[in-house]
């Protein structure tokens, strides 16, 4: 029946699926511990690398615009960038400072989301990682300082990732695969959310019309400034259509006020190919030229120093080649590391925190490259939002956490690190 579940999940489509597969105790990467207690690095140079023929792909994320209108809908359990995410938990939703930036204080954007569930255990038949930021560069600038804290309750992030899982029988979701016809529909409906962003829960609403809610003051008054001023009615006497109230039906779609979203993609999932060399048409459904992201990527060689990052640089472009459309890189196996573009910036085991609700180890999962940037229309200027990689670090054990949302790690390595200081 599982396997019926996530052909019902991909039906349809030729796109892959996130399914990984539990891996056998004698396969899991030992760990060596110094007389100090710290584990060692990550990246150090004198690790063996081990070849292994029987490990899963690198999976490899590119972009597509979505089929149908439905495609994307939390039902259907899609993976995502742009737009507003689709919940898991539709109800549970992350709240408090967890949705603002910890260094100026704005809620976070959307960037993506991964569906990738666990087999190994039920309460992870379903999973998805979600990842915000802030747009700001110099939040993400002041953030290079944060993440190298030791302290994790001390560190202000721009840039924040959340787990969310869900056993098979749940109350939000039937226990049978969708049908990806355009008729599913969820169990139950979601949380109201903010009308300007789309994005965190609304427990803030319009004094006026009381119709329109909100996740943040700012949110209220950036709306209020740019056009509901002149549409907030009171409630009693408010029939203007073209500002619906965040009331939502199963299957209704919130409109969101702001301009300032990243457009929407469906993240389609291939295997990388070790031998594959692209061609100049790039892969089929590509939404942008190869030419035009290697040329964004060579932009980001000019800010390197030293030769060792050149090295790693070039290392890194030869990979990346292969498909240059790809965004994003998943790799959840025992010992997995992350493709750094360079030889600087990178954490070692120690700088990767234990999990906050488990105490047990944080493994890398998936990586975020820089060509996303392009597909969502950022400017390619010194101001501009830029990074070399952004590498997610998530429960080994995916543990439960007790709570819907479970925030992990973030290590985001920027093109220069000569501005950053490590400690």
């Amino acid at each position: 029946m599982e396997e019926e579940f996530n052909a019902g999940r991909s039906r349809g489509s030729s796109k892959r699926t996130l399914q990984i597969t539990p891996l056998d105790e004698e396969d899991q990467e030992e760990v060596q511990i110094d007389d100090s207690g710290d584990v060692d690095s990550y990246d150090d140079d004198d690790d063996e690398e081990e070849e292994d023929e029987d490990k899963e792909p690198v999976g490899l994320g590119v972009l597509e615009k979505p089929e149908n209108s439905w495609s994307l809908l939390r039902e259907l359990f899609p993976s995502k960038a742009g737009g507003t995410p689709a919940w898991l938990d539709p109800i549970n939703l992350p709240t408090g400072r967890s949705c603002l930036c910890d260094i100026c204080g704005e809620p976070l954007q959307f960037m993506l989301q991964v569906y990738a569930p666990l087999t190994e255990k039920d309460s992870t038949f379903h999973r998805t990682l979600f990842l915000f930021m802030c747009t700001s560069m110099t939040c993400l600038l002041k953030d290079q300082h944060e993440q190298w804290k030791r302290n994790q309750d001390k560190q202000s992030r721009s840039v924040k990732v959340f787990c969310c899982q869900l056993p098979r029988d749940n109350s939000f979701y039937s226990s049978e695969p969708p049908r990806n016809n355009g008729k599913d529909k969820p169990s139950s409906p979601g949380a109201v959310l903010c009308g300007w962003c789309g994005t965190w829960k609304g427990d803030k609403v319009c004094g006026g019309c009381r119709r329109v809610h909100y996740c943040s003051e700012k949110h209220q008054t950036v709306h209020w400034k740019s056009g509901h001023k002149q549409r907030c009615l009171p409630s009693s006497i408010s029939q203007d259509a073209s500002e619906p109230s965040n009331n939502k039906t199963l299957r209704e779609v919130q409109e969101v006020a702001s301009k300032s979203l990243w457009p929407e993609y469906e993240i389609a999932i291939t295997d990388e190919c070790e031998d594959k060399v692209s061609d100049d048409n790039g892969q089929v459904n590509s939404l942008i030229s190869s030419s035009r992201v290697d040329e964004s990527i060579e932009a980001l060689i000019d800010s390197f120093e030293g030769g060792d990052d050149k090295k790693s640089w070039a290392s890194f472009q030869e990979r990346i080649s292969r498909t240059p459309e790809q965004v994003l890189r998943y790799y959840r196996d025992a010992g997995a590391k992350p493709l750094w573009p360079t030889s600087s910036g990178q954490p070692s085991k120690a700088d990767i925190p234990k999990c906050t609700y488990c105490g047990g180890r944080r493994a890398f999962e998936f990586q975020v490259l820089p060509q996303i940037l392009y597909y969502f229309g950022v400017e390619n200027d010194v101001h501009s939002l830029d990074w070399a990689t952004i590498a997610v670090y998530t429960c080994e054990s995916s543990c439960d956490g007790h709570v819907a949302y479970k925030e992990e790690f973030v290590w985001v390595q920027i093109a220069s690190q000569s501005s950053t200081t490590q400690r």
